[in-house]
């Protein structure tokens, strides 16, 4: 198994028109194409990078990622029948679960269709393209109860290569030279954290969290420098489909001969330039929401656990 990028991220949302219309205007998306209850949104020229589903619960519904040039589904298919993993097949696609149960969707690689459409993002020619929108979706973060099964399942069946891991308890993964495409921290429960849009630069991170502030978002942390990384990043809370979006740029790129590094668990590994996250930074819960929103923790309130049912 080899994996070429990340493709899409798939949500479900409670009202379909809204949270297009919503992600379009808040994040400088484009609504590609929507069918069967599904609207496909682009960051740039691609194809789409955020799959929004109409029903069910509103939250996470899966990752895509593409398959690498050198390996076809057939290989794939191989590969997963090899380890007696479970997997579905629809759409031409597979589908195979993590250890925490999210579902990650393995998409045949396609060629670009032209040979400008190689070029450089910057210099490939548009009639369709708008000013004010992320560069692209660039990887994804998740909580998990056990980060060994993940590690495994990550290396082992969809065939990802360790960047670093923070302590025992965060592990970060990449496919191509940039550091990372997914990673997971225990917390010793499961949930989709963030998806993370790459902006060309810090100057534009202000203007996009300028932008979102006035439409009523806020920072859960951020702006930070992360050691790992190495990125600028600023994680935008997103109640409505319980998750973040970062935004961040300036992403370390590995070398061939990366050899994977251990950091400490501590403030520098995580943030040079200051503080760790609050802990709401890690739930998803309406407690944590308000206490986020209302600043109450820094107002001297300090975090309530969360109410019954709810993780964390």
């Amino acid at each position: 198994m080899r994996l070429g990028r990340i493709d899409h991220v798939a949500l479900r949302v409670a009202d379909l028109d809204e949270a297009s219309v919503r992600w379009c205007l808040q994040f400088g998306l484009v609504e590609r194409a929507r069918d069967g209850g599904r609207a496909l949104l682009a960051c740039n020229d691609e194809p789409y990078s955020v799959e929004l589903i109409e029903g069910g619960e509103p939250g996470h519904d899966h990752v895509a990622f593409a398959l690498h040039r050198d390996c076809s589904l057939e290989d794939a298919r191989a590969h997963l029948q090899t380890l007696d993993v479970e997997w579905a097949e629809r759409e031409g696609c597979l589908f195979v679960d993590d250890p925490d149960g999210r579902p990650v969707q393995l998409m045949p690689h396609r060629d670009a269709a032209t040979e400008i459409d190689r070029w450089p993002q910057h210099a490939r020619p548009s009639s369709t393209v708008h000013v004010g929108g992320p560069r692209r979706l660039g990887h994804v973060n998740c909580l998990t109860g056990d980060v060994q099964a993940g590690f495994r399942f990550y290396t082992e069946v969809l065939g990802m290569r360790l960047s670093d891991w923070l302590g025992d308890g965060g592990v970060w993964f990449h496919v191509d030279s940039d550091h990372h495409v997914m990673a997971l921290v225990d917390v010793g429960y499961a949930h989709f954290h963030h998806l993370a849009f790459e902006v060309v630069d810090i100057g534009k991170m202000r203007d996009l969290l300028d932008h979102v502030a006035r439409h009523g978002r806020w920072l859960s942390w951020g702006p930070t420098r992360h050691g790992i990384a190495g990125n600028i990043a600023s994680y935008v809370r997103i109640p409505e489909e319980r998750c973040h979006v970062e935004l961040y740029c300036d992403m370390e790129q590995l070398q061939d001969d990366h050899v994977p590094r251990a950091y400490p668990d501590d403030r520098y590994s995580s943030n040079t330039w200051g503080p760790l996250p609050p802990r709401s930074y890690f739930r998803f819960d309406p407690v944590a929401i308000e206490w986020e929103r209302e600043s109450w923790e820094t107002r001297g309130r300090p975090l309530p656990p969360p109410p019954e049912g709810w993780p964390g």
